[in-house]
């Protein structure tokens, strides 16, 4: 009995999760949508009409963005606004994160990589950016230095860390795969199941170790 209710919330609570909040997103949508059509005294007989405004707003927005004057206006707007110090804030952290989701075939920044302990145990990140900040590198000793985040699992929360890269080991592995392995902890099955060859940027210590015994 237990088994088998543990069995059905596991498969069913994601489900119905997801489906409640792409819901919720889509009247909260399909609402301001409305909004809009009741502003221009223009009929909405239907559900879903405000959303189809609002992804057909939105679609116009991205052929304009596609115009160098109007994307040039906007980042003057942007310029101007980012003056004040909290919209600042806001609206750059949200900028940023709105950016780790766009998706236009360019290479990404964001490289998996692990990183010994000094208890012999390794840490899964990710390099971030190929470049440091330039007052970070001026401050640092002589060397590649790459942000690198260490995500914690169950929570949004990670801390990023100045890394030499000689001293990472690139993984061939996903950013998103490797960074849902991260969020549970390892629970994820498709993440404990995805290939990931290692492609180190350094030698091992047990390479060293054999190329320096040879030499001997």
């Amino acid at each position: 009995m237990k088994n088998t209710l543990s069995r059905g919330l596991t498969n069913l609570l994601p489900m119905v999760l997801s489906l409640w909040l792409f819901w919720s997103l889509f009247i909260s949508l399909d609402g301001l949508g409305h909004l809009l059509l009741d502003i221009v005294d223009l009929e909405n007989s239907f559900v879903g009409a405000g959303f189809i405004l609002v992804a057909v707003l939105v679609f116009i927005s991205g052929l304009l963005f596609s115009f160098s004057p109007f994307a040039w206006l906007y980042g003057w707007v942007e310029q101007q606004l980012m003056k004040f110090p909290l919209f600042k804030s806001v609206y750059g952290s949200i900028r940023d994160i709105a950016g780790l989701m766009k998706r236009d075939g360019k290479p990404k920044n964001q490289k998996t990589v692990l990183i010994k302990q000094a208890n012999g145990g390794y840490v899964v990140g990710f390099i971030m950016n190929q470049t440091a900040p330039q007052p970070l590198t001026e401050a640092l000793p002589e060397g590649d230095w790459v942000p690198v985040l260490f995500q914690l699992s169950y929570q949004m929360a990670g801390v990023t860390s100045l890394v030499k890269r000689e001293d990472l080991i690139e993984v061939d592995w996903s950013f998103e795969d490797a960074m849902r392995f991260n969020l549970t902890a390892g629970i994820s099955a498709k993440s404990i199941t995805a290939v990931h060859d290692k492609k180190p940027l350094k030698k091992s210590v047990e390479e060293n170790q054999t190329e320096t015994t040879d030499a001997k």
